[in-house]
């Protein structure tokens, strides 16, 4: 027996010490996350070995694990860095300190804060990596450098990078599509129907307790593709994958001359609020590229396309849409596919002056010329000569914006494509919405001009299929805890008249998705009679409902379930909450995130039916708590003012 219990004893050892080769430890400004990194030799006489990292995270008092040991690793075509590693050096630990503003997004002034730590290796080959970490107050980052150089290319093919969690965590994922226009279900398996291939964002409650971790990639640049999770071998572990090749476009992975840095590898870590305020993305992502900003301005955007698939053939439309934007005090109006045939009294031309007669600012959409070539123009931007002499004749009749949809897949050739598309576009002060196309990887703060991506399952789909019918009131409340973390939305809401396919949202719930749904172009969907036939309090509210924002704070809320977010604006507090569930249901508004004072709050919420509305005026201070009666699928907005 006592042999035995030795036995046993000797295994631990060498279990619990099978990771602490090499150990290092980075902790993050406010102690609360702690990343460590070490390496596991493949023999007893070797020193290479495999790297891995976990993270903990304190809650109250003591360190959880949240992501268990982790393996790290990456694969060029002419050299693997992965099992065959040795630590040759550290940096020391420095502070990332930076003050950086936003144009768009959930908050104006924004603080790049953590503390950084660069670990070298080489492989057996004597060849270096360089695996860099930063440890934020709200997450960890992670990437992978190359620093030596080549004239020649280089292909990276893989990475063995994977993301461990225990097998008691609840998870919502997206079924990878490269649009990203599905749904996050619940799920409490990592299993699915499909090929165990995940889009991101990814979000996770970990081991039934209250930390939440958001897996996403930022910074992206012209050297990188976009990646993938898969969880095929084991439904707990989501290695980090590159995508396939296409048809027409071969490559695998990254075709470029070193030194070369990966994308910034995120994990958003903490309580649903650090998860919902959150600026990790931007805030790891390249700087302000623009000399001059003064021209990007957000706003709000009458949208024909929702109501008239084929609109934008029609001139009267046009103007019909225009009309509505003035009515509602809205900056923009979109101008959609077809716009090169229109008829039925003007052009194209026609169209934009009479916008600009009535003080109205047009944008513009094309085809990427990359996937579905049917709608036209589809051939306009796909090459830099052409893309050139399209928005300089943009520039010339006075079009400030374009929307560029039907992208095709994450390779790098499509990186490189939105890249150029966005540098292009400044030059001639068009700003830009990616439709159709690949979820926010950090280019907002590199080129601000980028003012909305789709990359979600909108009010689009109404026109579809009859899926959202159901589904949208709970989609409504996980998107925020979910994709809408990343960055601006392209959803497209705030409809109370029916496309092809019915809602059943109530019209309060679709009232407070211009507020809880963040985008820098907010297209308003709905048809001008949807508009103009609103009661005065809802309809003074859209008129004058912000779309970026100074601050944003979460108040409450569950994926799928509920969620109610306060913006702020100038002096004005803005809140929107959605019901998810299909039954009524309290939303319980905590005030304390107002300073010191008395406000005047007026709250419009569900009235005695899904088409009806209420309005109450109340005084609040920081504090108080209101409950807010939702009808099933419901929903409120409130103004805040002191």
């Amino acid at each position: 027996m006592i042999r035995s219990i030795k036995y046993i004893y000797l295994i631990f050892c060498l279990i619990s010490t099978a990771f602490t080769i090499n150990a290092q430890e980075i902790v993050s400004p406010n102690k609360k996350i702690k990343v460590i990194i070490a390496s596991k030799k493949t023999s007893d006489n070797n020193s290479f070995g495999k790297v891995y990292f976990k993270i903990l995270y304190k809650n109250k008092a003591e360190y959880i694990e949240v992501v268990p040991n982790s393996p790290m690793g990456i694969t060029r075509d002419d050299q693997q860095f992965t099992d065959n590693l040795k630590l040759v050096g550290e940096s020391k630990e420095k502070t990332v300190n930076e003050k950086y503003e936003m144009i768009s997004g959930k908050r104006k002034l924004c603080t790049n804060l953590g503390n950084e730590k660069v670990l070298q290796y080489v492989n057996s080959n004597n060849k270096p990596l360089n695996i860099v970490f930063r440890v934020y107050n709200d997450g960890v980052a992670f990437r992978y450098e190359f620093t030596d150089k080549t004239n020649s290319l280089v292909n990276i093919i893989d990475e063995t990078t994977t993301y461990v969690f225990p097998s008691a965590t609840n998870r919502w994922l997206q079924e990878y599509i490269d649009s990203y226009e599905g749904f996050f279900p619940f799920s409490n398996t990592g299993k699915s129907n499909n090929k165990q291939e995940w889009g991101f964002p990814a979000l996770f409650k970990v081991n039934n307790n209250p930390i939440w971790v958001l897996i996403s990639e930022a910074n992206i640049t012209e050297n990188n593709c976009a990646a993938k999770l898969s969880n095929l071998k084991n439904p707990n572990e989501y290695k980090v994958t590159y995508p396939s090749p296409r048809d027409n476009f071969k490559q695998t992975g990254v075709k470029t001359t070193l030194p070369w840095n990966s994308q910034w590898h995120t994990l958003i870590i903490g309580q649903l609020s650090d998860v919902v305020e959150s600026t990790l993305i931007t805030d790891v992502s390249e700087p302000n590229k623009l000399k001059a900003t003064s021209w990007i301005k957000p706003g709000a955007v009458s949208w024909n396309y929702w109501a008239n698939n084929h609109g934008s053939k029609d001139y009267k439309k046009i103007a019909e849409y225009t009309d509505l934007a003035v009515e509602m005090k809205w900056p923009y109006t979109l101008i959609d596919w077809e716009w090169d045939v229109m008829s039925n009294g003007g052009n194209l031309v026609d169209a934009v002056n009479y916008a600009k007669s009535k003080g109205i600012k047009t944008l513009m959409w094309y085809n990427s010329g990359t996937s579905w070539l049917e709608p036209t123009p589809n051939d306009r931007m796909l090459t830099a000569e052409k893309r050139n002499k399209e928005l300089a004749w943009l520039k010339e009749i006075g079009v400030y914006g374009i929307k560029v949809d039907f992208f095709n897949g994450d390779q790098q050739d499509m990186m490189k494509y939105y890249v150029d598309i966005l540098k292009d576009a400044a030059k001639y002060q068009i700003m830009v919405n990616f439709h159709g196309a690949t979820a926010p990887r950090g280019w907002v703060r590199t080129y601000p001009n980028l003012m909305t991506t789709e990359a979600v399952y909108g009010a689009e789909w109404y026109n579809n299929k009859p899926t959202l019918t159901n589904k949208a009131a709970a989609h409504n409340a996980t998107l925020p805890f979910t994709r809408n973390v990343i960055g601006s939305m392209d959803y497209t809401p705030v409809t109370f008249s029916d496309s092809q396919h019915p809602h059943i949202t109530s019209y309060a719930h679709e009232l407070a998705l211009s507020v809880v749904f963040e985008s820098g172009f907010q297209h308003f969907a709905d048809r001008p009679e949807g508009y103009k036939s609103l009661p005065v309090e809802p309809k003074e509210f859209l008129k004058n409902v912000p779309v970026s924002w100074d601050n944003t704070k979460f108040v409450d809320g569950y994926p799928g379930e509920k969620v109610i977010i306060a913006r702020k604006k100038g002096n004005q507090w803005y809140l929107g909450g959605l019901n998810g569930k299909d039954q009524s249901q309290i939303l319980k508004v905590n005030f304390d995130f107002l300073d010191k004072g008395n406000y005047k709050l007026k709250i419009i919420k569900d009235g005695v039916n899904d088409k009806s509305f209420a309005v109450e005026v109340k005084n609040v201070t920081k504090g108080a708590v209101l409950n807010v009666e939702c009808l099933p699928r419901g929903g409120f907005v409130a103004v805040l003012e002191k």
